[in-house]
């Protein structure tokens, strides 16, 4: 893929700076909230005996943070995954620390160890996940064995089992491992698909701008035609006049040959009006052979063959120019002729109530281990050489935005492989439209008359 704004392309890669600090310190807030709430509620009305300067200094350091974070940063300040890796470290220590404190694993909150872990899943990296579930597990198995145990006034003291202080510090330990996994996954598959999505918003703008381009070069010529047609006219009549003249002559002479001149520019550019429909639709192989015109000499053999079905209509169908038919059929052909050996085919059909469109080639075709995911954008991790040739390469996003696109006219897909022992053996991607999704309905050559009023 190529073509697409420095802009968007900055948004995509741009997830490893996304979280923002506002977020974490509300969060930290709310947790600190969370925390002083548990620990009046559990020292004076339920009668636990905690060392509450301890406690109370424990939620002052979070308090601190979110306070030196608040003064030297702005609000809008979006964290690198360092900056937010570190954060959330020191959340889990922190919430370490005052579990250790109010009886470790037999304080009932001891689950929120999980929190800053499943925040991170969301928010970082693999790395910095994999380092913050660590320190939660390792800070985690601490407090198993070193805390203060909880202690009444009249000094009962609050423990569990053994076995169930085992069960529940290993059901942390594999709650930190599972939702961490669960979420990260999930996390990375909506960033994946909001950033195939925005290269799809991306590409249809600009095919559409392409297409308005062509509307207004078609307009140029035609608005253009009347006053070269007068300078040509003019100038002819001053040649013959100035025949006693003959330097006056040549100039003359020269102004009617760049008239024509831009005469023939004008038509090479188009001859169609501002309002020509032929802007907006074309004969169905028209609108193929325009979407793979940017393929024909790429060394590789297109051969284009169209035929009406059975009991079809002779003539071929005249569809819609839709922009983002035209850029998704040209990334089919272009996947083609990527993997083609020596040839594709773009095979066209219709019928009454549908058109059917195949393109295929000699290839290898599709791997068999992907066949069932063709369409979901980056089907294969990232290599660091793929990064460093663009952030679509070889990902898959092209035939995500050709679907994409394509679903938007109504199609349906269907990609496979074609039969070994045939010329076309490679990939193929088959192409069904409900005939009145495409085809423009028929008002006659020439439009409908319009009545005049005296």
């Amino acid at each position: 893929m190529s073509g697409f704004p420095d802009a968007g392309m900055a948004r995509i890669e741009a997830h490893h700076e996304w979280v923002r600090l506002r977020t974490l310190i509300f969060l930290r807030w709310t947790a600190i909230t969370g925390q002083l709430i548990a620990i009046f509620v559990a020292n004076f009305l339920l009668g636990f005996h905690l060392d509450l300067a301890l406690c109370l200094a424990t939620v002052g350091a979070a308090v601190a943070a979110n306070l030196v974070a608040i003064f030297l940063f702005p609000e809008n300040r979006r964290l690198s995954q360092t900056e937010a890796t570190s954060m959330l470290l020191f959340d889990t220590a922190q919430l370490a620390l005052l579990l250790a404190l109010t009886g470790g694993l037999n304080n009932p909150f001891a689950l929120l160890m999980l929190v800053p872990a499943t925040i991170a899943a969301t928010a970082l990296e693999r790395l910095p996940t994999m380092l913050v579930g660590s320190v939660a597990i390792a800070l985690i198995s601490i407090v198993a064995l070193v805390f203060t145990p909880l202690q009444l006034v009249d000094g009962t003291m609050i423990e569990a089992h053994p076995l169930f202080e085992f069960g529940y510090w290993l059901a942390i330990v594999i709650g930190v491992a599972f939702l961490g996994a669960y979420a990260h996954k999930i996390a990375s598959e909506i960033h994946t698909m909001g950033d195939a999505l925005l290269a799809t918003q991306l590409a249809l703008a600009r095919e559409q701008k392409l297409t308005d381009l062509g509307g207004v070069v078609a307009a140029a010529a035609h608005e253009l035609g009347t006053p070269l047609a007068t300078i040509k006219l003019v100038s002819s009549e001053l040649y013959d006049e100035l025949s006693d003249r003959e330097d006056l002559r040549e100039d003359a002479l020269l102004i009617r040959e760049q008239a024509d001149r831009c005469r023939d520019i004008m038509r090479s550019m188009g001859r169609a009006g501002k309002d020509d429909k032929h802007l907006r639709s074309a004969p169905l192989m028209a609108v193929i052979k325009e979407a793979a015109e940017p393929h024909l000499d790429r060394g590789k053999t297109i051969h284009f063959h169209s035929a009406p079905m059975a009991n079809g209509p002779e003539r071929q169908p005249i569809i819609y120019r839709y922009p983002e038919l035209i850029h998704a059929l040209r990334n089919l052909v272009q996947n083609a002729v990527d993997f083609a050996n020596t040839s594709v085919w773009v095979d066209a059909k219709w019928s009454q109530s549908e058109i059917v469109l195949r393109i295929s080639d000699d290839g290898r075709g599709y791997a068999p281990d992907v066949i069932g995911r063709i369409g979901d954008p980056f089907l294969h991790a990232r290599t660091s050489e793929q990064r460093e040739r663009g952030p679509y390469e070889g990902m898959g996003l092209g035939l995500f935005i050709a679907k994409t696109l394509l679903e938007r006219t109504g199609v349906h897909l269907k990609f496979r492989n074609g039969q070994p022992d045939c010329e076309q053996s490679g990939a193929v991607v088959e192409l069904r439209w409900p005939a009145y999704r495409l085809v423009v309905r028929d008002t006659g050559a020439l439009g409908t008359n319009q009545q005049i009023i005296k």
